[in-house]
């Protein structure tokens, strides 16, 4: 689903002062039930505008229903919330305001994709003079004439962010922008959605691809069985995870040694890939801790320092437990 849901006129998103409101999304214990099931419980953040902020959690976790709910798809079973400081209860006094694509992007196979975002521009009552800027943005203006069945997964996807940005929204919500495209297109639309925010849309990305939230996002959304885990930074969230230092010796059998002065120095340490041992400590132990192996006999042939990525927090913070669907 791509902008065409928007409606063409509504009134204009702006505080008493004439500017964006400070918070793009607001909700508060936000839920949703299917019967018995929350697919979303209680769920409260705060997302402020000009960023990019990674929404993240597994499969089912509840993402793509705050989503629908957001965008007035359906209807919360409890608590509130506010896009662009207007309710979700009145969807038409925000949504000539935001860009979506969610569950992919829909074209009509038989025509080109500019034929394609001009029928949506028509359709949503957007002007059409955007439409080469915006396929020059998404890398499409050679391909601009050629039928939408024609077109790769990855093309496909950058037709459809296209076609979100067509009401030039103060908020774009994206779900899985990268799925499909190569590295190279995975770069471009992370440049495209730094550029977006550093002019000051606030850009809602959706995605399973953690190493990519990491290097995007500025603001960190996590939820899992539908329940917050962390809002705020991302910065912020991976500094206070406890750092580790990768170690191998010459001699795989003598990790067991590097291993217990680590414990006598108050650290636990974990084997990995068979022959390495991870140690939660600071980079300031890895001095000492080399002076020690030294004195024991032990030659230290891998010695760094690594702060856990953003996929090692996210699955450590997760419960392996079946999430809601």
């Amino acid at each position: 689903m791509t902008a065409t849901m928007t409606p063409a006129a509504g009134p204009a998103n702006l505080t008493e002062a004439g500017e964006r409101p400070a918070t793009a999304i607001r909700t508060q214990g936000l839920t949703k039930h299917y019967g018995s099931r929350a697919a979303v419980d209680q769920l409260s953040i705060r997302v402020p505008t000009g960023v990019v902020a990674g929404f993240v959690g597994l499969n089912g976790a509840g993402k793509t229903t705050t989503i629908r709910m957001l965008l007035g798809l359906i209807t919360p079973s409890d608590g509130t919330a506010e896009v662009l400081g207007q309710p979700i209860s009145h969807p038409a006094a925000y949504l000539h305001q935001v860009g979506a694509m969610i569950e992919g992007p829909a074209f009509y196979p038989t025509l080109s994709g500019r034929k394609n975002l001009e029928a949506l521009a028509s359709l949503g009552g957007h002007p059409k003079t955007r439409i080469g800027q915006l396929l020059e943005l998404v890398g499409l203006a050679d391909r601009a004439s050629d039928r939408y069945g024609s077109y790769s997964l990855g093309m496909k996807q950058r037709l459809g962010i296209a076609a979100a940005l067509l009401p030039d929204p103060a908020l774009l919500v994206l779900d899985e922008p990268a799925n499909g495209l190569d590295p190279a297109g995975i770069i471009e639309i992370r440049g495209l959605l730094r550029r977006l925010a550093d002019d000051g849309t606030t850009v809602f990305v959706s995605s399973h691809q953690l190493a990519e939230v990491e290097q995007i996002s500025d603001w960190l959304v996590m939820i899992d069985h539908g329940r917050l885990l962390y809002d705020g930074p991302i910065d912020q969230i991976l500094d206070r995870q406890q750092a580790e230092l990768i170690v191998a010796t010459e001699h795989p059998s003598d990790l067991g040694t590097v291993a217990r002065l680590a414990a006598e120095a108050g650290h636990y340490s974990t084997p990995a890939n068979g022959h390495l041992l991870r140690i939660q400590a600071p980079a300031s132990y890895a001095a000492t801790l080399n002076r020690q192996a030294i004195a024991q006999g032990v030659t230290l042939v891998e010695l760094h320092h690594e702060q856990p990525s953003l996929e090692q927090t996210f699955l450590s913070m997760t419960t392996s437990t079946e999430a809601p669907s």
